[in-house]
C-alpha cells in the first residue's frame, strides 16, 4: 500500500488543491498534514488575528476531511523534522505541497527536499495553488521578473489558465497515525473584536455571493469607502481557503467591466508574488531604493503611535486605522491613505507602517503587504515614486458623504460632510462641540518634509 504525506501551508482547502489531487491519484492513502511551525511563531509573524482565524480555517478542513473519511494531522515543531517523522511513522514513499515565493519558504522546500531525499523519498512541489500564475511563467526578455504592472498585466491575461478541479469525494487516511488538538479561536487572545470567521466552507459561500450581489457592480464603487463595496476574500486568498485560480475562472465568467476590474486586483497579487520570489529581500529592503531619509526621534514617534490609535486629526485617516483596530482588516483605499499619510505626509519609514499592519491584519500577506507599502511609499514598483495622496482632497472624493468617517470616527458623527473632512476649520466654539485632536501636521509641512528627504537636505 502506497502513502503519501500532503504537507499543508497557506492553502488550507480541498477544492482545486494540485498537491491532494497529486497524492490522492499516486498513492493508496494520504496523510493531510499541518505543522505549527515554531520557527515561524518565534517570529513573531503569527500575529493573534491570523492565530484565531488560522484555527478557523484548521477546524474546518478537518471538518470537511472527515466528511470524506479522512482527518487532518496536526503537530507543533520544525517542519522538516516533523514532516520527517511522520514520513517514517506511516511508511510514506512521496511528500506533496504547494511552492511559496519568500525566502523562508524556498529555504523550507530545499531543506525538506534534501532531507527526504536522505531517507530515500521523494518531495514534490506544485505551483499554481497560491497564485493563479506561478512566479516565473511570464518573464520579460532580460529579465527575472516583471517590475512594472501594466506589461505583466498583459502577459498574465493571455496566460491559459489550469481548469480548477473539484474537492475528492474521498480522502482515504491512514488510522493509526496520531495528532495533536486543533486549535482553537478561544484559545486566542488580543484579536480584534470584528474580526470575520475563517474556514473554505466561508471563503466559497462569500465567493458565491460576490459573483451574485457584488462583482457587477465592482468596476464603479470599489472604492468607495462608506459602501464597502468590496469582496472581503483577501485573508481567503492569504491562507489558501479559497484558490486564486478558481476564482479568476469564476470571475471572468460572470463577465463585464467589474469582473474585468476585479480580476486585475487578482493579477496584482500575483504580480507582487512574482516580484518577491524574485526579489526576497524586499520583504525588509528597498525594491528601488531613493535615499530616504526618514524621520525618527521623539517627534516622530508620538505622530507614529497617534497613526496607530486613528488620532492623527484627519478624518479618513483615523477612520481608516480605527477598521483596521477592528476588524483586522481594512477597505483598500483606507490602506492607500493611510500608508501615504505616514510615509508622504509624516515621513515615517515605510518599514514602520507596515510591520503595524503585520500586527493587525488578518490577510497580512508579506508579498501584498510589504510590496504595496513600498509602492506607496515610492520605494517599489510604482512609476510615479513621488505621488503623494492629499487625505482631505480623497476624503471628499471617496467618502463624499462622510458616511465613513462618521461609522468609525464618532465623535465627529454629528458634523456633515464636506466639513467632517476639514474639522480643524471648524469656529472655536463649533470645535468645542467635538472631542477631537488638532492635526498632527500641517500638509504643506509634511509635503515640505517629504521633498526635503528625498532631496537629501
Amino acid at each position: 500500500m502506497n502513502i503519501a504525506v500532503v504537507l499543508y501551508t497557506s492553502d488550507l482547502r480541498l477544492h482545486d488543491h494540485p498537491p491532494l489531487r497529486a497524492a490522492l491519484s499516486s498513492c493508496d492513502r494520504v496523510v493531510p498534514f499541518f505543522v505549527r511551525d515554531r520557527a515561524i511563531e518565534a517570529s513573531g509573524f503569527p500575529a493573534p488575528n491570523r492565530q484565531a482565524f488560522l484555527a478557523d480555517c484548521l477546524a474546518d478542513l478537518d471538518a470537511g476531511l472527515r466528511e470524506r473519511g479522512g482527518r487532518l494531522v496536526v503537530r507543533s515543531g520544525d517542519v522538516v523534522a516533523e514532516v520527517c517523522a511522520l514520513v517514517q511513522e506511516a511508511d510514506a514513499d512521496e511528500v506533496h505541497m504547494a511552492a511559496g515565493v519568500s525566502a523562508y519558504a524556498h529555504a523550507r522546500e530545499e531543506r525538506l527536499r534534501t532531507a527526504l531525499e536522505a531517507q530515500g523519498r521523494r518531495l514534490y512541489v506544485h505551483d499554481t495553488v497560491v497564485t493563479a500564475v506561478a512566479p516565473g511563467a511570464v518573464l520579460p526578455a532580460g529579465s527575472d521578473h516583471f517590475a512594472v504592472f501594466t506589461p505583466y498585466l498583459r502577459r498574465w491575461s493571455d496566460l491559459p489558465l489550469r481548469a480548477p478541479a473539484p474537492a475528492p469525494r474521498a480522502v482515504p487516511v491512514p488510522p493509526d497515525i496520531g495528532s495533536e488538538p486543533l486549535p482553537s479561536r478561544g484559545d486566542v487572545t488580543g484579536t480584534s473584536p470584528g474580526l470575520a470567521r475563517g474556514g473554505e466552507r466561508e471563503a466559497r459561500r462569500l465567493l458565491t455571493h460576490w459573483l451574485r450581489a457584488g462583482i457587477t457592480r465592482y468596476e464603479d464603487v470599489h472604492d468607495d469607502l462608506a459602501g464597502d463595496a468590496t469582496s472581503r476574500l483577501s485573508p481567503h486568498l492569504h491562507f489558501g481557503t479559497l484558490s486564486a485560480a478558481e476564482a479568476v475562472h469564476r470571475s471572468r465568467a460572470a463577465g463585464g467591466s467589474g469582473a474585468e476590474a476585479f480580476v486585475r486586483q487578482l493579477c496584482w497579487r500575483d504580480f507582487h508574488h512574482q516580484v518577491l520570489a524574485a526579489r526576497p529581500a524586499a520583504v525588509t529592503e528597498d525594491y528601488r531604493p531613493r535615499q530616504d531619509r526618514w524621520r525618527t526621534g521623539s517627534a516622530a514617534e508620538e505622530e507614529i503611535l497617534a497613526w496607530k490609535e486613528g488620532r492623527t486629526g484627519y478624518p479618513v485617516v483615523d477612520a481608516a486605522m480605527r477598521q483596521l483596530a477592528h476588524e483586522g482588516w481594512m477597505h483598500n483605499r483606507g490602506r492607500l491613505l493611510a500608508a501615504s499619510f505616514l510615509a508622504k505626509t509624516l515621513y515615517v519609514d515605510w518599514r514602520t507602517g507596515a510591520r503595524h499592519f503585520l500586527e493587525l491584519l488578518v490577510d497580512g500577506d508579506l508579498a501584498n503587504n510589504q510590496l504595496n507599502w513600498q509602492w506607496v511609499a515610492g520605494t517599489g514598483t510604482d512609476t510615479r515614486p513621488n505621488r503623494v495622496l492629499n487625505p482631505v482632497r480623497q476624503g471628499l472624493r471617496y467618502d463624499p458623504e462622510g458616511r465613513y468617517v462618521h461609522r468609525w470616527v464618532p465623535e465627529l458623527a454629528g458634523l456633515a460632510a464636506p466639513r467632517v473632512h476639514e474639522p480643524w476649520r471648524l469656529t472655536g466654539l463649533e470645535r468645542a462641540r467635538y472631542d477631537y485632536p488638532e492635526p498632527v501636521v500641517e500638509l504643506a509641512d509634511g509635503l515640505d518634509r517629504f521633498r526635503r528627504g528625498r532631496d537629501g537636505e
